[in-house]
């Protein structure tokens, strides 16, 4: 499954779901490449960091923020059981080859009116690659929020019958994911019985069950 993290807002914490996503799948024995097409190469960077640590690799990281993405991860794809494309903030061309090139793409989202606004022309970019790969399916992450607030259930609530739908799973504002970032690891592997580390594993085990 090739699956596109994809949002044109900054700071919805696209970049943190995918390796998170990539590093569960590689927890549970699959092959896994994680694509950096964000221009600011943070997933990279984080790889780097990894390697300076000497921890070991759960998934291989590649560079490929073109325009080109839709012709080249099908041949990376071949050698995994998942790709997954960490993309970029407002680079249009990227971001219409990244949904050429994906099966299933996960927009994250703050529980914020804000963020549902700005929503709008990624799902406009989504209409439009559904008329080259009608099957392309999709979903909403509620990202960096408390389910236990009044606005992330009325976030939840607005998106319930939304297309594209919502999941289930939701993933919280933490602390560990900062660190995790900074130090090159995971939540798991900082913290493995925290509330983030549950919630990625849940996060990882509804994606996987979507088939496009």
């Amino acid at each position: 499954m090739i699956v596109a993290v994809l949002n044109q807002k900054g700071g919805v914490g696209r970049t943190t779901l995918a390796l998170h996503l990539a590093g569960e799948w590689g927890l549970r024995g699959k092959r896994v490449t994680l694509i950096d097409a964000d221009p600011q190469s943070s997933a990279l960077d984080w790889s780097k960091q990894r390697a300076r640590e000497n921890v070991s690799r759960l998934f291989g990281v590649v560079s490929l923020a073109r325009d080109t993405l839709h012709r080249e991860v099908p041949k990376i794809a071949r050698t995994a059981d998942h790709v997954v494309i960490d993309g970029p903030p407002r680079v249009a061309g990227l971001m219409r080859s990244a949904l050429l090139a994906a099966d299933l793409v996960l927009i994250p989202v703050q529980p914020s009116p804000l963020d549902g606004w700005a929503s709008a022309e990624m799902l406009s970019l989504l209409r439009e690659a559904r008329i080259y790969r009608p099957q392309l399916a999709a979903r909403f992450v509620l990202n960096r929020c408390d389910a236990r607030t009044v606005i992330a259930r009325e976030a939840t609530e607005a998106l319930a019958d939304h297309d594209p739908p919502v999941l289930v799973s939701t993933i919280g504002q933490r602390v560990v994911f900062a660190d995790a970032a900074q130090s090159g690891r995971l939540v798991f592997e900082l913290a493995e019985e925290s509330a983030a580390a549950r919630e990625i594993a849940a996060f990882a085990a509804e994606v996987a069950r979507i088939a496009p």
